[in-house]
Order: structure tokens, then sequence, then C-alpha cells
């Protein structure tokens, strides 16, 4: 399974935002080094809100065009659609949910088989989260102690269309996010905008 591998804190300098939310990512963040602190065209910008998105959410090319062409059939707004789908991923809801402390160990723990999707072990990192579904550590990992701190102690995000149970080492699906509740610093219009040419 191939993964994206850069250097964390320089993509989020050269991005110009905190992609993984680690205090220090920025510390060392200057105009010179970031493609955000410079004038772009058009496209530039286009390609550099393109960029943020997938490496806010761990994306390949080619994933990333794939949730484009399903966002383009739904009936909400293309941009708003996209941003939806890729919140419910799997890897990213346990992220979210306080399991991992970045995307990057959510997609390992999912892949390993530490996760439980309705109680049924789940090992892909891109499978849909619906709506009432509940997200749990599986049985044997809770006394594993960076997951238990992880969850336990950073609590993850706090977002009203998640539901934490730190009690049964698990979380809910609500509902599906509203835009303005997504936590993340993108333009996805410029990004949709890239693919509509």
């Amino acid at each position: 399974m191939a993964t994206r591998c850069e250097p964390r804190f320089k993509l989020s300098r050269r991005l110009g935002v905190n992609i993984f939310g680690h205090p220090k990512a920025m510390n060392k963040a200057t105009p010179q080094n970031s493609r955000a602190g410079k004038k772009l065209s058009n496209y530039g910008l286009q390609l550099l809100e393109k960029q943020k998105i997938k490496a806010y959410y761990g994306l390949f090319e080619k994933q990333f065009i794939r949730y484009i062409e399903k966002a383009k059939k739904s009936k909400e707004i293309t941009g708003v659609a996209l941003l939806k789908t890729l919140e419910c991923r799997l890897d990213n809801l346990v992220y979210r949910i306080g399991f991992a402390s970045s995307i990057r160990q959510a997609r390992q723990i999912v892949t390993h088989g530490h996760i439980l999707v309705n109680g049924k072990k789940v090992d892909i990192p891109s499978y849909g989260v619906k709506v009432e579904d509940v997200i749990s550590l599986s049985e044997k990992q809770r006394n594993n102690q960076l997951f238990s701190a992880n969850f336990l102690e950073i609590q993850g995000f706090s977002l009203p269309y998640i539901e934490q149970d730190h009690e049964q080492f698990s979380g809910k699906l609500l509902r599906l996010p509203n835009r303005e509740e997504i936590p993340i610093e993108v333009n996805e219009i410029l990004a949709i905008e890239l693919y509509s040419k």
C-alpha cells in the first residue's frame, strides 16, 4: 500500500498551513519557503488548494480524481460534496475521534486491523463510514498505551458531527458535517476549478 512519506513540517511550510496540527510545524515558515507567501497565478492558486486537500487527507492524485468525479455526480455543490466524502473516510474519522495523533498513524491503525466498524473489523483506510456507524478500537488494543493515551488524554477533535464514548473506546458519526464544521483551511472551490477546464 502506497503512503505519503514526505517530511511533515516541510510540507506544511510549503503549503502555508499547519496540515498536521503540530504546534512546531510552522516555526520555520517564511515567505521564501512557502508557496502561499508568493504571488501566484490563478492556476498556481488552484494547484495549491488541491495540494492542501490531498495533504490533509493523505491522498494521491488517482484517488483524488476518483473523489472529484464522485462529487460531481452529487446534488450538492461539488466542493462541499468532496469534503464531506473525504471527511467520512475511515482513516480520517479514526484521527478525528482521537485514536491516532495524525492521519498517517490513523491509516496505519486501520490497515493493521485494530479498528472495528459496527463490531466488524475493517482494514481499508478509504472505507466510507455511514451516518450512525460506530467506530471502535478492538478489545485487544484497548490496553495499548499509545492508543489509550491518544484517546483518553488527547481526546481528538471536539466536532458536533462526531460523538465520542470514552468508556467504550468508540465514536459515532452522528450526521454528515456542514462545510463550516470541517476543521481544514482550504478553498475547495479553487481546487474544483482546476478539474473543470
